[in-house]
């Protein structure tokens, strides 16, 4: 028995999480009340038009005087479903629990043996994630594009399943960023960090939707690769139009362009529309650049919360 209070996180966010939720609860009871002093086990459900009560009336009463519901009114991106339940949590380490290990809740004990070691953050580590061949380059690329153009740390493969302690999750619940990347902020906090291998895939969990605009937070917010991209784009626009007027005056007073080709000084009109379609195509992807740090911007700036609770219960 461990004198410790642990807090464990689960989040209801689509329909294999509640399908799943009786057996989840169930594991976790005894591995939690024969191992900890104390526990509490907070559930967000991120799915308003659920009601989840039906599925924990039937459990234990020693089990459900342990479980905290928490119902968002209105559905909103994971890792903010996350975040209501860390702003919740009072444990000595928080332990964000995905219902995929519903049947593996003695993970719960590797992660809290490893925290013994002297690292405040303990990760489940995957070795394979489960999408299209497709899916696997677009992430490849994603994750290149995080680790060239920032300071950030942060594992492929990692799971959302990881330990938190106490003075770590303190940290982390300082930085109220309403564009939030939970895997990049785990990285800005730092501390000591490890992770355990396990044979469970990352699941393919979101929409190409959700996906998608996770990682435009993700670039935008937490790297420089756009403003690297301008500056690439600026540069190539200007050596192209270098090359442009040397051409044009090459063929004024030789008749001839850069690659040696006879050419008339006053021809040019495709030459003319196809230099206009090239810059009025660099200028729109700047603008469109442009717009999603605007947009960022306006985001933070309205301080809208990130969640908004419609009732906690206590059973």
């Amino acid at each position: 028995m461990n004198n410790t209070f642990i807090s464990i996180i689960g989040v209801i966010h689509q329909k294999s999480d509640l399908d799943q939720l009786s057996t989840y609860l169930e594991g976790l009871f005894p591995v939690l009340a024969a191992n900890f002093s104390d526990y509490e086990i907070i559930l967000v459900n991120n799915v308003p038009e659920w009601r989840i009560d039906d599925r924990i009336a039937p459990l234990p009463p020693a089990l459900k005087q342990q479980i905290y519901l928490i119902q968002l009114s209105s559905r909103t991106n994971k890792n903010h479903a996350i975040l209501a339940g860390l702003d919740r949590a009072n444990g000595d380490y928080t332990i964000i629990f995905e219902t995929i290990f519903a049947k593996q809740p003695e993970v719960i004990l590797a992660l809290f043996a490893k925290s013994q070691e002297q690292y405040d953050v303990v990760y489940l580590q995957a070795n394979e994630r489960e999408s299209s061949q497709g899916m696997k380059w677009l992430y490849q690329i994603f994750y290149f594009i995080l680790k060239k153009y920032s300071q950030l740390k942060v594992d492929e493969k990692a799971h959302n399943t990881r330990l938190i302690s106490r003075r770590a999750l303190n940290s982390l619940l300082r930085l109220r960023e309403n564009l939030r990347y939970m895997k990049a902020i785990y990285s800005i906090i730092g501390f000591r960090t490890t992770s355990i291998s396990t044979s469970q895939a990352l699941p393919n969990d979101e929409d190409f939707r959700e996906r998608f605009r996770t990682s435009l937070v993700a670039i935008t917010s937490y790297t420089t690769f756009l403003r690297s991209s301008m500056l690439l784009i600026f540069l190539g626009s200007f050596l192209f139009l270098i090359g442009v007027i040397a051409n044009a005056l090459k063929v004024k007073f030789t008749e001839t362009d850069l690659l040696g080709n006879p050419a008339i000084a006053d021809s040019g009109w495709t030459f003319l529309v196809i230099l206009i379609a090239i810059f009025f195509a660099v200028t729109t992807l700047n603008l469109y650049i442009m717009s999603i740090y605007l947009s960022n911007i306006y985001t933070e700036m309205k301080q809208r919360p990130p969640y908004i609770i419609e009732s906690v219960q206590r059973f």
